[in-house]
């Protein structure tokens, strides 16, 4: 390995400027009187609050679920209150109060950092945002947060927070490298998840990315195994050759381009530094740079050699949102999953 040798990327990492929107911030964790982000607004957070409700109504009349494991999934937990008694529904409504309470919190907390000043519009991703749970929490949250900022919105993702990760790689690719070519390769590194697939980016229905699909999606979940770095970077090589075999198969036009999503903070030369403790291996190693590994792996699409981008994760997933977001000059994205992202975009 070369260490982080990035330079035959002809463009920066981790950019604060990209083609249509300008990055102001990312990675924002301040710690309140409650605690940092994190420890208030993650899915573990949420399992956390569900989990002390039921121990102190154990302690006085009882649990109402007692009979449910003690640690419930998000399916499990939109089935009950879906479905259950008013007791046990009662019991999930009391810790989406809870936990949206939260996000208005972290939200407060963000609005007094200069760069979250004049946002008008809060997306909210991530692996919590889809179930019914999450989307309940956020439409609660939305009431708090306009509470103490009547101007500010705050929604629900608009596609599905698997796909979004991957989408908004679209967003960081420069328009020169996308010519005559209909497809491009995103990956989004994540937590619990690695995810990868082809974006048909449909720019003859909108020249803004509005239309853009992914096809050929491949995810591989690392959370639950003990594996090396080496060998998730196998495994990630597995994901992009099978993405790329569909496009094959189909005759698609892909771009010698691909977009990636990673935890942290992002390097220009594609180091990262913080939020990489939950990635498999020692990803803050000198001896180790994505892009340039990634690069490795694949040194040509087609005919033309690969070019690597990458940016933090909640940047990217904030990116499949920017074809919709026109109508607002600042706005923002929350990304809640193994932790908490966020970042700050201002249109051009």
């Amino acid at each position: 390995m070369s260490g982080r040798d990035d330079s035959e990327t002809i463009y920066s990492n981790g950019g604060r400027e990209l083609p249509r929107v300008i990055v102001d911030s990312y990675g924002e964790d301040v710690r309140t009187k409650e605690g940092y982000f994190g420890e208030l607004v993650s899915n573990s957070a949420f399992k956390k609050l569900v989990a002390d409700l039921r121990d102190q109504l154990s302690e006085g009349a009882g649990d109402p679920i007692e009979n449910e494991p003690s640690e419930l999934t998000r399916r499990r937990i939109d089935k009950l209150l879906k479905e259950g008694d008013a007791a046990s529904a009662g019991v999930i409504l009391s810790v989406i109060e809870q936990f949206a309470q939260n996000i208005s919190q972290v939200a407060r907390s963000l609005f007094r950092l200069k760069a979250w000043r004049d946002v008008k519009r809060i997306v909210v991703g991530g692996g919590f945002r889809d179930s019914r749970v999450g989307e309940l929490a956020i439409g609660r949250a939305n009431i708090l947060v306009r509470e103490f900022n009547e101007t500010v919105e705050m929604l629900p993702i608009r596609h599905d927070p698997d796909e979004a990760g991957i989408l908004g790689a679209a967003q960081l690719a420069p328009l020169k490298l996308l010519k005559n070519c209909d497809h491009m390769l995103g990956v989004d590194i994540g937590g619990s998840n690695f995810r990868c697939g082809l974006i048909a980016l449909k720019r003859e229905e909108d020249k803004n990315l509005a239309k853009a699909e992914i096809v050929g999606h491949q995810i591989w979940r690392h959370a639950d195994t003990e594996i090396t770095l080496d060998a998730s970077m196998e495994r990630l090589a597995e994901m992009l050759r099978a993405s790329l075999k569909h496009g094959e198969k189909q005759g698609l036009t892909i771009a010698p381009l691909i977009g990636v999503g990673v935890p942290g903070t992002v390097l220009e030369d594609g180091g990262l530094e913080g939020g990489v403790l939950n990635l498999p291996g020692d990803w803050k190693s000198p001896a180790f740079n994505l892009p340039s590994r990634i690069r490795q792996m694949f040194p040509d699409i087609g005919d033309q050699p690969t070019q690597v981008v990458m940016h933090n994760d909640a940047v990217v997933q904030g990116l499949s949102e920017a074809p919709f977001m026109r109508d607002v000059e600042k706005w923002a994205i929350l990304t809640i999953g193994t932790g908490l992202g966020n970042a700050v975009f201002r249109n051009k």
